[in-house]
């Protein structure tokens, strides 16, 4: 039957937006005190955050970072970078990674007891002093919260309540169930990385950062690291950042740098080294930690394109120490060494640019230079050209294979690099549909192939003069 009169009809735009992959962001695995959280996260969980209110909301915050390593990155990328969103991955689980610690009487000072922020709230147990024992209720005689200290420590307290039978008692006697962050082994690090493929699904975005700070260093967590940029969910890529360890068991010289690298196998294009720590103020900090928020700011610099390197850029320090706090003073020969020709990021205050990182190569170099994969922000590039394609396409999948569906992918597909070279992101760039590259046998099995072009900016390394004194000055000069 006929429907009478004049229609419209719309149909969809056969070019379309491209799903623009986000960049800069991290996937950070490490321990946090999730215990003292208001909302606590899972453990081995990805949970989101971005501010810092967010982040210890979901994992809490403490400043002994060597345990609580999560809470280093936390304070670098929020507080001294103002980068987000992070993806934290806490492995401290609660419930198995426990201690316990016995009662013993604790002096009160102003109605109050600080324990260590490992006390987790409900198993506390409250007693008068030792002498004459008493069992305490909590809400009735006495409460406990996590708090900071006078010395910005931060702690779990108990305070006895005004109305409470024990408001004047001067020792309490107190056990408790505390978390145990030496419990957390390499395997429980590696398990964690291997979460980063729930970060789709538990948060709805795709990482392109991975680090571990504190943890990197384990060989073992390292090359996991690097399996897992390659392929976030066997489809996206990404970068491995990654300390050497600076301890007494790693590098402590320079020059061992180059042969400790080779030794551990630390040679994959998915992963950026970095050496040594750094220091600002009091804190100290992994070099891996400050590189994830410095390569945030200059990805947003540059409206969320990954094409500049983040060397020469400043990063939130004063000082290059090693693991145990002695002070590394690299003069620009050894930093030419160690950035130029071993392929390892590293820092440098050198003439009035202040502290910045220094190091344009990922970890294959120099065993591997490819463009493509040397560079940092080249390899970054193809990266987020992939992963753009990959979000911008994957609705076409499974549609009828027709030379419209292939004109649309095509037509889209060029206008978009064509943006990226009109803004300097790309020197060219073009997307072709090649006979050779799509035999027939191919097409008839479903399966359609594009060959991407492109070739992004490499970073200037080296910028040469040359000098030449010229006679015909002289010349002019003096028989004017």
């Amino acid at each position: 039957m006929a429907e009478l009169g004049v229609h419209v009809y719309e149909q969809a735009t056969s070019v379309a937006t491209p799903t623009k992959a986000a960049v800069g962001i991290p996937y950070v695995v490490g321990t946090a005190p999730a215990q003292a959280a208001e909302q606590p996260a899972k453990p081995n969980v990805p949970v989101l955050a971005t501010s810092w209110d967010e982040a210890v909301e979901k994992l809490g915050f403490s400043y002994d970072w060597k345990s609580y390593t999560l809470c280093e990155f936390m304070y670098a990328h929020f507080q001294l970078f103002g980068a987000q969103p992070v993806i934290f991955c806490n492995v401290l689980d609660q419930d198995n990674m426990k201690k316990e610690v016995v009662a013993q009487d604790y002096g009160v000072a102003d109605h109050k007891v600080a324990l260590p922020v490992e006390a987790v709230a409900s198993t506390i147990q409250v007693k008068t002093g030792a002498s004459e024992e008493t069992a305490l209720e909590e809400g009735t005689d006495y409460s406990v919260f996590y708090t900071q200290d006078e010395e910005n420590t931060y702690v779990c307290m108990v305070e006895l309540l005004e109305d409470g039978s024990a408001y004047n008692a001067e020792t309490l006697n107190i056990a408790y169930t505390g978390v145990d962050p030496s419990a957390v082994k390499t395997a429980d690090v590696a398990d964690g990385v291997a979460q980063v493929d729930a970060c789709m699904t538990a948060v709805g975005m795709v990482p392109d950062l991975i680090c571990a700070p504190g943890w990197s260093e384990d060989s073992v967590v390292a090359a996991v690291m690097a399996t897992k940029a390659g392929a976030i969910n066997g489809l996206f890529g990404g970068k491995a950042v990654v300390d050497i360890d600076s301890s007494e068991e790693g590098v402590t010289k320079y020059t061992d740098l180059s042969g400790y690298k080779s030794q551990n196998n630390l040679t994959d294009a998915n992963q950026i080294l970095c050496w040594p720590m750094v220091k600002l103020g009091g804190y100290t900090f992994h070099l891996s930690t400050q590189l994830c928020g410095l390569m945030a700011t200059v990805d947003a610099a540059n409206r969320g394109v990954p094409y500049e390197s983040p060397s020469n850029k400043n990063l939130k320090m004063d000082a290059c120490v090693l693991a145990d706090g002695t002070e590394v003073n690299l003069t620009w020969d050894q930093v030419n060494l160690i950035a130029g020709s071993w392929g390892i990021v590293t820092a440098v205050n050198f003439l009035d640019s202040g502290w910045v990182a220094k190091g344009n190569y990922t970890a294959c170099y120099p065993g591997n230079n490819d463009v493509k994969d040397q560079f940092i922000p080249v390899s970054r590039m193809f990266d987020f050209i992939g992963n753009t394609l990959i979000r911008t396409f994957w609705p076409k999948l499974d549609k009828p294979m027709t030379t419209a569906l292939r004109d649309s992918i095509l037509q889209t597909c060029n206008i978009w690099l064509a943006g990226l070279c009109g803004s300097g992101y790309l020197y060219g760039a073009r997307a072709e549909l090649l006979a050779d590259e799509n035999p027939l046998t191919d097409l008839m099995d479903g399966i359609i192939k594009l060959h991407v072009y492109n070739a992004s900016p490499v970073p200037a390394q080296e910028i040469d003069f040359i000098l030449e004194y010229d006679i015909s000055y002289m010349e002019k000069a003096l028989t004017a």
